[in-house]
């Protein structure tokens, strides 16, 4: 099995390191291409208006100045002779649930890859929730396998890839493992923050606020407050199903 690894956090992460650990307990065919520097928050984005350039860091491992969905492209498109059987996407530093998942650059890879006909995989480890600094890099490394095998030997819909996200608990106190689907917080967590540079001049810092939510059972928040891994099929329809039958009589034939 050939398999593509790639990220938002960058060529140097530490999630892309214990990626790599992971796939390598899988195959001995690893692809590695991953942004030059850290991509987050990036969502979705292609560089259409300027040029990206490529770097061989080692034998099937690169760098990209660009996206993670550049990244992606340019595997496809031009670093592989043969077109991978998965990509891996991560492992993201900090969670990609609820409404992250819009705007992580670590989902949008494995969407990219979904839309060229190759099954993906985003992985992301929680931090922050044991106290600021958290992020116990150990627990994919303990669990990775244990979610991906059932799932490579499942196999699962061509229209969708599937979210994995590792609670913030050392290996041992990780509760199993839940199948959920997505949630939306019921707090504000994304923030700006006015600063001032040495000249007066006004600058912001935009980030998260760590304030925990009330979310619905099933769903990946409540997964990860619980301290399970959550996996969560994702799809790029955006369509609200309900209120698209309602709107059909807005304008009778």
């Amino acid at each position: 099995m050939k398999i593509l690894l790639t990220n938002d956090d960058g060529i140097h992460a530490r999630g892309l390191d214990v990626l790599e650990k992971i796939a390598r307990e899988l195959s001995d065919d690893i692809w590695i291409v991953a942004p030059e520097l850290e991509q987050s928050g990036k969502g979705r984005a292609i560089s259409l208006t300027e040029f990206v350039r490529v770097r061989e860091v080692s034998p099937q491992r690169f760098s990209v100045n660009g996206t993670p969905s550049d990244c992606v492209l340019l595997a496809l498109d031009e670093l592989m002779a043969v077109k991978p059987d998965l990509i891996l996407s991560g492992v993201n530093a900090g969670q990609n649930i609820a409404e992250d998942t819009t705007f992580s650059g670590t989902i949008a890879a494995a969407l990219f890859g979904m839309q060229h006909g190759v099954p993906a995989i985003a992985l992301s480890q929680s931090k922050g929730f044991q106290n600021p600094h958290s992020c116990p890099w150990d627990t994919p490394l303990a669990w990775g396998t244990r979610v991906l095998r059932p799932l490579i030997e499942k196999g699962w819909p061509a229209d969708l890839i599937l979210n994995v996200n590792f609670p913030d608990r050392a290996p041992a106190d990780v509760a199993g493992i839940r199948v959920t689907r997505q949630g939306f917080r019921d707090e504000r967590i994304i923030r700006t923050e006015a600063r001032q540079d040495l000249r007066g001049n006004a600058y912001y810092w935009i980030g998260y606020r760590g304030k925990l939510s009330n979310p619905d059972a099933g769903t990946d928040l409540r997964a990860i407050y619980d301290g399970y891994v959550s996996v969560s099929p994702l799809h790029v329809d955006l369509t609200h199903e309900s209120f698209l039958r309602e709107m059909t009589t807005t304008w009778p034939d």
